[in-house]
């Protein structure tokens, strides 16, 4: 049973080798691969690399990326600007994750607050392989819909506060839930999630109090 173990832990470290090799120092990568026969992943690696005053993403397989050394507790407020640079042929998510814990292993746990392409937010968490909706898919014209060129920006903000979590849109609270359940945890790892098929630009990753 020892040498199953090793040999599993093994897998994972050359799974995942390949992606932290290709991200900015410091950076960490979790592919999300598609399961769905209907909406599978793209051909190619994942690219997470710095430019500019941020990082540039591009997801043919879904990802989440984080710097261990970003963390939040208490009160606090993150905040990022996303510019969508290639939209998919198909609703793909992409935006913030925040009370992330355990990320590199099998009992990782997140909240993510994104945005869509067709001008929806959403807001899940995770636990595991395990994925549950908080608050669905919402239609608002805060979110920034692709322009002529096929590009949109969008900045997103978590607002958590002692009771509650604000999520804003261009300066817009879209959506406000109670600090319990599920969105009771929110100390841990902040960061960011592109879903697959997309290409991101990432500026002004931050968090204040």
């Amino acid at each position: 049973m020892m040498k199953r173990h090793v040999h599993i832990a093994v897998l994972a470290l050359l799974a995942l080798a390949p992606l932290a090799a290709q991200a900015p120092k410091g950076w960490k990568v979790r592919a999300d691969r598609s399961t769905s026969a209907t909406d599978p992943d793209a051909a190619g690696d994942i690219k997470f690399v710095t430019e500019g005053s941020g990082f540039h993403a591009t997801n043919p397989q879904a990802a989440v990326y984080w710097n261990p050394a970003n963390t939040a507790a208490g009160i606090y407020a993150i905040k990022a600007t996303f510019i969508l640079l290639k939209p998919s042929g198909h609703t793909n998510y992409y935006g913030l994750v925040f009370g992330g814990n355990a990320l590199e292993g099998p009992a990782q746990s997140y909240l993510y607050f994104v945005v869509a392409q067709n001008g929806t937010w959403l807001i899940k968490s995770r636990t595991g392989d395990a994925t549950a909706t908080i608050a669905p898919k919402t239609p608002n014209d805060a979110v920034k819909k692709p322009d002529a060129d096929g590009k949109s920006t969008n900045s997103l903000e978590v607002l958590v506060g002692g009771d509650k979590i604000d999520f804003v849109v261009n300066g817009v609270v879209v959506h406000s839930e109670p600090k319990t359940g599920a969105m009771a945890k929110t100390d841990g790892i902040y960061g960011i999630r592109i879903n697959h098929l997309l290409e991101v630009q990432v500026d002004k990753l931050a968090k204040s109090k």
